[in-house]
């Protein structure tokens, strides 16, 4: 689907060999956010199984040269059929605020809808204000938390010790 893709890109599903591409960009596509822990934090939060195991329900997006340029990474549940989770999403700095997310992001929302999905779960990390702001604006809610932080609710601990989160729901309507 390339509806929402702006002029010149392909969307495709990732393969396990994108896996170490995907990795590649990550430090600068966060601008290094969070540090060597960070760094550190995003690649083990994005092993080989998902390029491997979840490939029907991700996308890459890549420029006319075949260049990476954007990905989604996301899957419906098994433990819970009526949610669909995105776990990582990425877009090149120098491609941000064209609207390439939001149509990932919508593109996901249609493919849950059809699977049977009524909802899209996903969490960022406290701090990241600009993922907040993205998610909100796309209709996404704050679940409650054990701690408010800055007016936000945070979810501690909930990638392991340490490793608190956001956690966001969508309800999935017609208007997606």
């Amino acid at each position: 689907m390339t509806e929402d893709l702006p002029g010149g890109l392909v969307l495709r599903q990732p393969h396990v060999d994108d896996h170490l591409r995907v990795l590649a960009v990550m430090d600068g596509w966060w601008a290094n956010f969070g540090g060597d822990a960070g760094s550190l934090q995003r690649s083990l939060l994005l092993p080989r199984l998902f390029f491997q195991h979840f490939t029907d329900s991700s996308c890459l997006v890549e420029s006319a040269d075949g260049r990476l340029v954007a990905f989604l990474v996301g899957f419906v549940s098994q433990s819970d059929p009526e949610v669909a989770y995105i776990h990582f999403v990425g877009v090149d700095p120098a491609l941000r605020r064209r609207g390439l997310a939001g149509g990932l992001y919508r593109r996901f929302f249609r493919l849950a809808a059809a699977r049977g999905c009524s909802r899209v779960r996903c969490v960022t990390s406290p701090g990241n204000a600009n993922s907040l702001a993205f998610h909100t604006g796309l209709g996404f809610r704050i679940d409650p938390g054990e701690v408010m932080v800055d007016g936000v609710d945070i979810q501690r601990d909930y990638d392991g010790p340490g490793l608190h989160r956001i956690a966001f729901t969508r309800t999935l309507t017609d208007q997606m």
